[in-house]
């Protein structure tokens, strides 16, 4: 193991982080809402911290390991939940403990969106700038974003790459270079983003409200720069543009890749995953909506249309925007839309749950044990996009989803112990573990309320989420330390 040179990495990327704490400083002399110090004292610390790292370690330049990879994916995450967290902790408005602060750091770049804050609207420009910024960098990943910049500093960053993609199948390349792909995923994902805002800008937004708005939409976070989030605008052509940029968002960016690269829409119409994940969203919309307006929550048919499509999208995709209270809607729907999360958005996507392809996965291997039950001696392949997939694909879904049955359990149970009843503790872990945001019962509206053991176990529980669970735990199992 290369201890010096995942050192001299970690110190690189700390004192790439740290320029992020520039951005809200602007912002902060822009609106002049006295932040700023909070947020160079922050800057001042991770530069520090990072150079500090790298100087001992500078010239031991060698290339990832597998192993390395992993470790340098996992401290880094670590350290950006407390990095993120100083500008919080340092900041007079809000006033938050370590544990808060933490909790809503880690919580932006999972892009989970569970927030402890309450009174969004009278919080400095530059901290709500801030939340949102976060979880647009977490968004794509700030690992795959580093991977385009650390071969200039003479980092490989294949390993990083393969560690940090999402999905089950993480050796399929987009292109034989592994930087020229990072920095094509950003510039797709910075267009969306500019694109996201003109249009929220058009729909009447604030130039600040739809800046920061695009970044949690893409990112599907789902942090709001109002207590009230989406709801605040009470505007349908708003929630509508949400809709199409979070499904957009949840699909798989290889796909929007190759479209941009091939000039053509035919690779999403082959799609088998993208087909799905439509279909899913389409039902689920139109159980909601129909759900509300024959029990008559809205008035009418159109609001029951749009909040029940704009809800269901939201959760579905697991950005967490609300426009109403849904924890409180009549019968089902709130469990529904809560396990509706739990698939998530596509692979390779910013979304979070166990993503759809492993979801189809999942049920293609069902489907065959109930085909070789009728057929013992026959042969089934599972296929996706007419192509079959190797044994050790469909067994690593499978080991996948033990592990986070296991680790949902684990989390329910112990959440459970310090108090928490079953509700909040079921729908807390759930909303964590999906990056989904918004709970039901006590988390319904935010995390504030919960006590900072539960606030612990859940932010282990978004950094699992977000790392697809397997990065995190193959570092804490005594074989991976072994030589």
């Amino acid at each position: 193991m290369q201890l010096l040179t995942i050192q001299r990495i970690l110190g690189i990327l700390l004192s790439l982080f740290s320029i992020t704490m520039l951005p809200p400083v602007l912002v902060s002399l822009w609106f002049d809402d006295g932040a700023a110090t909070a947020f160079l004292t922050a800057f001042v610390i991770l530069v520090s911290t990072g150079l500090l790292l790298w100087l001992p370690a500078r010239k031991h330049q060698k290339e990832l390991k597998i192993r390395d990879g992993f470790i340098v994916v996992v401290m880094f995450w670590i350290a950006l939940g407390f990095s993120g967290a100083l500008p919080f902790y340092l900041t007079e408005s809000p006033q938050m403990s370590i544990t808060d602060s933490v909790f809503e750091s880690m919580s932006g770049l999972t892009t989970t969106g569970a927030t402890v804050l309450v009174g969004l609207d009278t919080l400095p420009e530059a901290v709500l700038f801030y939340r949102q910024f976060l979880q647009w960098l977490g968004g794509m990943g700030i690992v795959v974003l580093a991977v385009a910049i650390l071969p200039l500093l003479g980092v490989g960053g294949m390993q990083l790459y393969r560690t940090e993609t999402p999905g089950p199948m993480k050796d399929a390349k987009l292109t034989p270079r592994i930087t020229e792909t990072a920095k094509a995923l950003w510039y797709i994902y910075l267009s969306l983003t500019v694109a996201c805002a003109i249009a929220y800008r058009w729909a009447g937004m604030t130039w600040f409200d739809a800046i920061g708005h695009s970044f949690s939409t893409v990112a599907i976070g789902g942090f709001s720069t109002h207590d009230a989030s989406m709801g605040f605008f009470n505007s349908a052509t708003i929630e509508m543009i949400a809709v199409a940029f979070m499904l957009i968002s949840a699909m798989n960016f290889s796909l929007h890749f190759l479209a941009w690269r091939h000039r053509s829409l035919m690779h999403y119409l082959r799609d088998s995953e993208l087909k799905v994940f439509l279909s899913i969203m389409f039902i689920i919309s139109l159980i909601t909506a129909s759900y509300l307006y024959f029990t008559g929550t809205f008035d009418d048919g159109w609001t029951s249309a749009h909040h029940g499509i704009f809800q269901a999208v939201s959760i579905g995709t697991t950005a967490g925007f609300t426009t109403t209270d849904y924890y409180l809607w009549p019968g089902f729907l709130p469990i529904l839309l809560l396990m509706t999360s739990y698939i998530g958005g596509c692979a390779f996507s910013t979304g979070g749950g166990i993503k759809v392809i492993r979801a189809m996965l999942l049920f293609k291997q069902g489907y065959r044990e109930v085909l070789r039950l009728i057929h013992p001696n026959a042969v089934f392949a599972i296929k996706v996009n007419g192509k079959a997939l190797p044994s050790k694909v469909v067994g690593a879904v499978w080991g996948f989803f033990a592990l986070y049955v296991f680790c949902f359990s684990i989390m329910h149970l112990m959440l459970m112990a310090t108090g928490l009843d079953v509700v909040t503790s079921f729908s807390a872990v759930t909303a964590c573990l999906n990056n989904l945001g918004p709970g039901l019962g006590d988390v319904g509206a935010n995390f504030g309320q919960i006590n900072a053991t539960s606030k612990w176990v859940l932010c282990v529980a978004m950094l699992l989420g977000r790392l697809e669970i397997f990065t995190l735990l193959v570092v804490l199992t005594p074989a991976f330390w072994r030589r």
